[in-house]
């Protein structure tokens, strides 16, 4: 094994990925398998480079020094020439000396190729007019917005042609000429793409409790979720009462099983079906974008007319309800297998394809966390399509089944109105994460996550049969409210779903088009990735103004089970642990990426979720 030429807290020159711009950093770590250096910007951010992309400072500085020299012999040689004119020369007093006007030649390159070489730092870290600054760590008084950019483009052609022309006429070797001509071909090249993040490495930091936590989770979650189905059975569902354990041959139908089966692989059928566009993600740390089709929506659709041709021909659709706890099984049992082929797989899978978050070492902590970022079969991508398909529409599909179970089993000609509310509220939530289903590209779970057994089950199993628990709860626990207060709770909804979609599509169509003229009112912190922070907007009132949002339209899906019981309100309570816990993941790797712009976000925007609280 070779060993390390750097130490872990010697100050160096690294170069930036994709460029020729060297500037000062630490090194913090070294991975002995990827032989890669982790070294931290002045401005907190942190990259991994290789040996041959790190210099000493001593070195750096000899040969800048060097080049900033010239010859002595050439420096007499032009002033001996000078002495002596040709009869078709002016005189002296009119006319500057030969190696005055070259030397003024030469300054007036040297100006412009300085300028040439500020260029890709300037277009990289666009929008914005004082990067170089930023990117090592000096404050700036004023925030951008999202037309500095342009501005500063325009300014910099004149340069760049005077550039051009004066090489034309360029004493050098074309040997040297050639080699500017690579370097100018890799500053384009720079300034063409985006800036490379690092392969992913060891995971050192691990979540949720490592190991232990982890293995323990593995267990906890299906308990979970069964505990809380088999507590909505009962006539009192109260936490003191503790269900009875059914019997296990009574958990199983292969039935049932069979189903499930059905319903996953129908919903694959319509994921693959030709309709809808193809967008590409967010690069990967190859640089690669993966492609995606978006036609959840359609896939809703079809699912829609195939419940209504079930119901044409008079299915029981209320089975779901008769057997829902068989059901949960099947979806664990096969989240449990589809777990253990994932990580079968990814230990095949190239080192560059693993995720950030799930390669510890450590299998049960990779096994849980997921060790491959984005498996695919082919073109299918495991991941994105249960993000959002088989269970975010079985969810539709449950609150419909229960929905029916409750006006058979009590005998009702229309739906309680708690129920209409709660299957109304739930399916424009799942209706707009359909039809918004590109921004689910940029989240956390796609981006950072890799897909294992807490995706999986989160997917397949949390989601479909927790998130309906108002709906399951209602059928055997029927609520009366009155419509004034149906209408209230439906301003409460309606309120929490407009902070949600327009702190959304603020933010996504900020990320799209930071130059788009309908954003121009939007003000941001510039940082050294090339990304902005919004400080206006939503995005300036709180930190997560969507999981705001989210919070208020969870207190309203919950409302209308009544205050009899705390069960139904399991959902809400659940979901500001959880989003409080994905805050917290999110201000971690926010302030790794993005530095001290970070941290002047946080000083500009206190509030992390909830304004004058937390």
């Amino acid at each position: 094994m070779p060993s390390r030429k750097f130490a872990d807290g010697e100050v160096v020159m690294g170069r930036w990925p994709g460029s020729v711009l060297y500037y000062e950093v630490q090194v913090t770590s070294y991975d002995d398998v990827a032989h890669l250096y982790t070294v931290k910007y002045k401005d907190g951010t942190e990259l991994a480079l290789k040996e041959s992309d790190i210099r000493s400072q001593s070195s750096f500085k000899h040969r800048k020094s060097q080049s900033s020299s010239s010859s002595p012999s050439r420096r007499s040689s032009s002033r001996s020439r000078s002495r002596s004119r040709s009869p078709g020369r002016p005189a002296k007093g009119r006319r500057r000396s030969a190696s005055q006007s070259r030397e003024h030649k030469e300054d007036k390159k040297k100006t412009i190729q300085e300028t040439s070489l500020a260029l890709p730092v300037l277009v990289l870290f666009k929008p914005s007019e004082n990067n170089t600054k930023r990117y090592n760590g000096e404050p700036e008084s004023t925030e951008k917005n999202a037309t500095s950019c342009i501005i500063l483009e325009q300014k910099l052609k004149p340069d760049l042609e005077m550039k051009r022309v004066l090489e034309q006429y360029s004493l050098r070797s074309r040997k040297d000429d050639k080699k500017k001509e690579e370097i100018y071909s890799e500053k384009k090249t720079f300034v063409a793409v985006k800036p490379i993040e690092k392969v992913p490495t060891k995971t050192k930091e691990l979540e949720f409790g490592g190991r232990i936590g982890t293995f323990m989770l593995i267990f906890l979650l299906p308990a979970t979720v069964f505990y809380l189905l088999l507590m909505c059975k009962q006539d009192d569902p109260s936490l003191l009462n503790f269900p009875p354990l059914p019997a296990l041959e009574s958990l199983w139908d292969g039935r049932v099983f069979g189903v499930f089966l059905l319903w996953f692989f129908l919903q694959a059928v319509f994921y693959l079906l030709p309709i809808g566009k193809v967008v590409e993600g967010l690069p990967l740390s190859t640089g690669k974008k993966l492609q995606y089709r978006i036609n959840g929506f359609y896939a809703f659709i079809l699912t829609a007319a195939a419940i209504g041709v079930l119901l044409y021909f008079e299915f029981e659709l209320h089975f779901l309800y008769d057997h829902f706890m068989q059901f949960a099984v099947s979806a664990a049992v096969f989240s449990l297998a589809l777990s253990i082929y994932l990580y079968i797989r990814s230990l095949k899978a190239p080192e560059e394809e693993l995720a950030p978050s799930g390669n510890s070492g450590y299998f049960i902590y990779d096994f849980f966390i997921g060790h491959e970022l984005n498996p695919r079969i082919g073109s299918f991508d495991l991941k994105y399509f249960c993000e959002l398909r088989p269970g975010l529409i079985g969810w539709v599909v449950i609150n419909l089944a229960m929905l029916l179970a409750e006006m058979k089993i009590h005998n009702l000609s229309v739906p309680s109105l708690s129920m209409i509310l709660v299957n109304s509220f739930q399916l424009l939530y799942v209706v707009d994460a359909l039809w918004n289903e590109e921004a689910v590209l940029t989240t956390m779970d796609i981006t950072h996550d890799g897909f294992g057994f807490m995706l999986v089950f989160g997917d397949l199993v949390w989601v479909p049969f927790v998130y309906s628990l108002q709906a399951f709860y209602l059928v055997g626990h029927p609520t009366t409210i009155t419509w004034p207060v149906a209408a209230a709770i439906t301003v409460l909804n309606c309120i929490g779903y407009y902070i949600f979609r327009s702190a959304n599509s603020q933010k996504n169509n900020f990320r799209r088009n930071p130059a788009d003229p309908k954003l121009a009112n939007l003000k941001f912190i510039p940082t050294a990735t090339g990304k902005g922070l919004l400080v206006t907007g939503w995005w300036g009132f709180v930190r997560h103004p969507n999981y705001l949002g989210d919070i208020i339209m969870a207190l309203a899906w919950s409302l209308p089970c009544g205050f009899n019981h705390i069960l139904p309100y399991f959902y809400v309570i659940y979901f500001i642990c959880l989003l409080v816990h994905r805050e917290a993941r999110d201000e971690h790797h926010c302030k790794q990426k993005y530095g001290l712009a970070w941290e002047r976000y946080c000083q500009r925007v206190p509030y992390r979720i909830f304004p004058y609280i937390y």
